[in-house]
């Protein structure tokens, strides 16, 4: 991945950042948000045996949140019991967020309604970078890379001349199917949008409007559905191959019927958070993205 050593403006010497929930990727983000000369503190992701320089590991997420100015949440968002993804159960309240500085700003891949509200109440604003066109290609192909793992522990086939079908085709799916042609697949990707099935083609993928998935769905070994809305259905499962492997690449509530799937003795797999598997490589792309909304938000406090 394209590096690039960032210069940072004296402002974020003032800076106190809490790093709260993730997992590996946090590490190497609260590495780089402590070489920025804030003042970090992190609570709720995996702790490295050695500690992470320069950043204090906070007792709780009250702690962490202490005074923060920014607060950084994980890129997958709120679960849907209203907690944050991480190795605690934390449920960003209005009472918790309450320890944060005046002014205080939360950023994060994706939020939901509480959040939103309790944010409000207390004057803090939300930075969502889920949709950071940037940030999502840097990381795509260690979502590729985990994927393609999965399908290899879970099938008793090769990826070479399997059929395997992508539904969506996204920053995340058009990666994926490269990926999977690559390897020698023979990949079907599944999309609503014309154009996107046209992208397919060029790849040399079939494209096969998302109406017709469960018409076609008996001549696949793999389905992977990379779309945030539920479009694999029971109906799709039941023409899959008894021997196939669902898997859903999608954030909450997913996008793949997969207890239909595991009753009727299919593989299926959510696979989230794949983008642990490359945590320094991934970290540092979401860094990159954290990083710019960080300064746009001490250019808006900068005096005119």
């Amino acid at each position: 991945m394209e590096q690039h050593a960032r210069t940072h403006s004296p402002a974020w010497h003032r800076l106190a950042i809490a790093i709260v929930g993730g997992d590996e990727r946090e590490q190497e983000i609260a590495r780089l948000a402590a070489s920025s000369g804030a003042a970090v503190r992190a609570f709720g992701f995996p702790w490295p045996p050695d500690g992470i320089p320069g950043v204090v590991r906070a007792g709780s997420a009250r702690e962490a949140l202490y005074g923060a100015r920014v607060a950084l949440f994980p890129i997958p968002g709120i679960a849907t019991d209203g907690s944050l993804f991480g190795t605690e159960k934390i449920i960003p309240t209005e009472d918790l967020l309450a320890v944060m500085a005046a002014g205080a700003h939360i950023i994060l891949g994706r939020t939901d309604g509480a959040l939103r509200h309790a944010a409000a109440a207390r004057g803090i604003a939300i930075h969502e970078y889920e949709h950071d066109q940037e940030l999502m290609l840097l990381r795509a192909p260690a979502i590729a890379e985990a994927a393609v793992k999965i399908i290899i522990e879970n099938t008793s086939i090769t990826i070479h001349g399997a059929e395997i079908c992508v539904v969506g085709l996204g920053n995340i799916g058009a990666v994926l199917v490269r990926t999977l042609i690559a390897l020698g697949a023979r990949v079907t990707a599944a999309a609503r949008n014309p154009v996107q099935r046209a992208a397919a083609h060029t790849m040399g993928a079939r494209g096969l409007p998302l109406d017709q998935l469960e018409h076609a769905a008996g001549t696949f070994d793999v389905i992977v559905s990379t779309v945030p809305a539920p479009v694999v259905t029971a109906a799709i499962i039941d023409r899959l191959p008894a021997r196939g492997l669902i898997m859903d690449l999608a954030a909450p509530p997913g996008s793949c019927d997969l207890a239909h799937a595991t009753r009727t003795g299919r593989k299926a797999i959510w696979a989230r958070a794949l983008g642990r598997r490359a945590p320094v490589t991934v970290g540092a792309s979401q860094w990159r993205g954290i990083a710019k909304i960080i300064d746009t938000i001490l250019d808006g406090e900068a005096p005119g």
